[in-house]
């Protein structure tokens, strides 16, 4: 397909999408604002929607790979772009993201994230944003769900490489749960800071997890091994071949 045509073409789907998430966010509100499942159902649904257009219209396939965990569980994941969220939250029963605070001012998003328990962190404050992020995600825990964290902090672009914060292993050893390492590959299809998508199969795979008690520089040294190895493997296998600068793992 000409490179304008997708252009075109990938533009309108994000417009659609945005459109979808105002439309959908706009009519499951009343129902948000009472009910936890209310909001829930309707970010289930905006992400079915999603997911489904991405295959018709710009030709973006999904596999999910491995076990989606249902319990009580903390998730680190690889984060590409906003198609690795909304791949990860179909697929567990009830997700709870770490989030940057700036992301309850948004509109639509700020409302359905502050109803399903996610975790707004002060990134300009690190030692403070960590202490208090554990204080919220012991009381949130009160709750049923599965945690999700980005140990890199942001999206990082396939082929760039940021190292591994140490808050990921701070949960892990508050928690006291599991870890589930999450690996993907969807960067080279949904690119963060464009509007262009491309076809191919974008793949999410659950590891296996990591048992509570590991000591910190193990536990962050066995994530980022596994995350970064898988999400390189995963990204050959789609025809991208080129380790980050950087990268530490096998």
């Amino acid at each position: 397909m000409p490179k304008p045509v997708r252009a075109v073409i990938s533009l309108i789907f994000v417009v659609q999408n945005a459109l979808a998430m105002l439309v959908l966010g706009l009519v499951f509100a009343p129902w948000a604002l009472v009910s936890k499942r209310g909001a829930l159902t309707a970010c289930k649904t905006y992400c079915r929607w999603v997911l489904w257009t991405a295959r018709w219209m710009v030709g973006i396939r999904y596999d999910v790979r491995g076990t989606p965990p249902t319990g009580e569980v903390l998730i680190a994941a690889k984060h590409q772009s906003f198609l690795d969220i909304m791949l990860i939250f179909y697929h567990v029963p009830w997700a709870k993201f770490i989030m940057k605070r700036e992301l309850l001012w948004t509109p639509i998003i700020g409302l359905y994230a502050k109803r399903l328990g996610c975790i707004p962190v002060n990134r300009g404050k690190k030692g403070a944003a960590i202490a208090k992020m554990v204080k919220d995600v012991a009381k949130e825990f009160a709750e049923p769900g599965q945690l999700i964290i980005y140990p890199q902090g942001t999206r990082v672009s396939p082929g760039d490489y940021k190292p591994y914060k140490v808050g990921t292993a701070v949960l892990y050893e508050g928690l006291k749960e599991v870890c589930v390492p999450v690996a993907t590959n969807v960067g080279l299809f949904w690119p963060k800071g464009t509007i262009m998508r491309y076809p191919g199969t974008a793949v999410v795979e659950f590891l296996d997890p990591i048992p509570p008690g590991v000591a910190r520089d193990a536990f962050m040294q066995d994530l980022e091994t596994r995350i970064e190895g898988h999400s390189n493997a995963l990204m050959k296998e789609a025809g991208f071949d080129a380790v980050p600068d950087g990268y530490r793992g096998a």
